[in-house]
C-alpha cells in the first residue's frame, strides 16, 4: 500500500518540479537573475507544493521501510 502511495506522490512531485522548470524562463544552464524576485500568487503555491510534497514523500518512505 505504501509504495503505490509512494509511486503517486513521485510522479506528483515531478510534475510540479517541472512546471516550476517550465516556468522560470531561461536559467536553466546556471544562468540567474541579476535582481531578487518575490514569488506570487501560482508560482507560491507550487514552490510550497513542492516543498510538502517532498516531505510527505520522505515520511512516505520511511513508513515503507518500517513496515
Amino acid at each position: 500500500m505504501f509504495t503505490v502511495l509512494e509511486i503517486l506522490i513521485a510522479v506528483a512531485l515531478i510534475a510540479v518540479i517541472l512546471i516550476q522548470v517550465r516556468g522560470s524562463g531561461t536559467a536553466l544552464f546556471g544562468q540567474s537573475e541579476s535582481s531578487f524576485r518575490v514569488r506570487r500568487g501560482f508560482e507560491k503555491l507550487l514552490f510550497r507544493s513542492t516543498i510538502g510534497l517532498a516531505v510527505v514523500f520522505v515520511i512516505v518512505a520511511v513508513l515503507n521501510v518500517r513496515f
